[in-house]
């Protein structure tokens, strides 16, 4: 299985989150702030200038003291300072304050102003708390200090109060809108892609395994989107080798109910007729269905054997005893088990060995077997005259081991097959040359579990089988 690209950091999908988040909130704390200073400087909610107003009403009350020097300041600053604005304190020397609130001056402040307008330094009294930000403006009479038009501090105010102040409703209703539209930039592709991947799960949950999920991009999502598409793929191609392999159970069924079935019913027919009492039969031709019936049993014990060899090499139970072994060998008990069945048939056996492929790491036995039954099948269908060669090079893969002749040939519809079971479409897998059918599917398996491969190449005249075995 490839290794999984690695997710850089801006295509991961989390860190997308988490950028647009923060992208988020900037453009939210800059909108609101662009609208609080909009309205501020319309007077929305701006408390005003204090230095102004108290310069201003220290001005009119100086006018004012200076034409009338016992002039009513509680009528003036009712008169003249609006209720709505910040309280306004005034304090004459030698006169009580005057105010337009109800709440009256700190004594710390007061202490301060008359101080100052006496011309002395403040001094402060015990417990006296920090007075905070005072505005002050001097009353002048004749170009004489006379008094102090005082803005104290505001109260403090709450957290919820300038929260309040900041969540106007121009500023609440662009929060929400501009929080609607991140909600869709950010998550809506995400959901969508979400919900692709979730469409693909049922469908492939209903059976559909060709469903694929949109897998385009480079983040985790995209990641989860392809391994789920893995899987729907294996999954499909174990199904389809599933399919394939129970139709070739079947068939192997088939074949085999087939195999067996001749030489049983051959051998039930002679063994009824010799059990026959009405029957006569001469010596000769009791032994002739006698010596029939044991060559059948012979034969259904060779295709029995064979099926089971050809099972324990496909499951991997039969194990191999490799080692170095001398191919010429090899070749030299082949052809010594097969020189009469060559000399019946006229044919000759020829083998030739490279230096360089003298010694190949395998299992002599079943090397020996694979060959044989290649060798075996070349002679029920090599004509008098005929050759069959064995060779062994060495090839940049392994080691190469041919085996030639010069029959019949198969054709070429019927090459991919000839190593299947029981396959009857090639003339050299027909059980009536003498063959089980399995010969060839028993070289096959051999092969494979040294690590190697086979292939057959044929046409009239020529056929060649080429085994390719490993170095190792």
């Amino acid at each position: 299985m490839a290794p999984r690209p690695l997710v850089r950091w801006y295509s991961s999908f989390y860190w997308r989150i988490g950028i647009s988040f923060v992208v988020f909130v900037v453009v939210v704390l800059v909108a609101q702030s662009l609208m609080v200073g909009y309205a501020r400087s319309n007077g929305a909610f701006a408390p005003g200038n204090p230095n102004a107003t108290a310069a201003a009403v220290a001005a009119q009350l100086g006018a004012a003291l200076t034409n009338e020097p016992h002039l009513d300041v509680s009528r003036f600053l009712t008169d003249t300072v609006p209720n709505a604005g910040p309280p306004v304190y005034i304090v004459l020397a030698e006169r009580p304050v005057f105010s337009t609130s109800d709440r009256p001056m700190r004594g710390e402040i007061e202490r301060q102003a008359r101080a100052t307008i006496a011309g002395a330094a403040p001094v402060a009294a015990p417990g006296d708390s920090p007075t905070g930000p005072v505005v002050t403006a001097p009353i002048q009479v004749a170009n004489r200090l006379t008094g102090l038009v005082v803005l104290p501090p505001p109260p403090p105010r709450g957290l919820l109060a300038n929260v309040g102040e900041l969540l106007t409703l121009p500023g609440t209703l662009a929060l929400v809108v501009i929080a609607a539209i991140a909600t869709i930039v950010i998550f809506a592709p995400a959901r969508h892609r979400l919900r692709g991947l979730e469409l693909a799960a049922q469908q492939l949950g209903a059976g559909q395994l060709e469903t694929r999920a949109p897998a385009n991009g480079r983040d985790e999502i995209a990641r989860v989107a392809a391994a789920f598409n893995q899987m729907a793929a294996d999954l499909q191609q174990r199904t389809d080798a599933l399919r394939i392999s129970d139709q070739l159970r079947r068939q192997m069924l088939a074949d085999i109910s087939h195999e067996l079935r001749t030489p049983l019913t051959t051998m039930r027919g002679y063994l009824d007729t010799l059990d026959m009492p009405e029957i006569v039969l001469d010596e000769e031709r009791r032994r002739r269905y006698i010596e029939t019936t044991r060559r059948e049993t012979l034969r259904l014990e060779r295709i029995v054997g064979d099926l089971l060899e050809l099972a324990r090499f496909e499951n991997g139970v039969s194990a191999l005893e490799s080692r170095v072994i001398a191919i010429e060998r090899v070749f030299t008990n082949v052809t010594r088990r097969y020189e009469r069945d060559a000399a019946a048939a006229n044919v000759t056996i020829r083998t030739t060995v490279d230096p360089s492929a003298d010694q190949i790491v395998a299992d002599p036995d079943r090397l020996e077997q694979a060959i044989g039954n290649l060798v075996a099948n070349a002679l029920r269908h090599t004509p008098p005259a005929g050759t069959i060669d064995l060779a062994a090079t060495a090839a940049d893969n392994g080691y190469r081991l041919t085996v030639v002749d010069t029959g019949t040939g198969i054709a070429p519809e019927h090459l991919a097959h000839v190593f299947e079971r029981f396959y009857k479409g090639d003339a050299s897998r027909t059980s009536g040359a003498g063959g089980s059918g399995l010969g060839l599917s028993i070289v096959k398996a051999i092969v494979e579990r040294h690590g190697g491969s086979i292939s057959v190449t044929s046409r009239p005249g020529r056929t060649e089988f080429v085994i390719v075995l490993p170095r190792e």
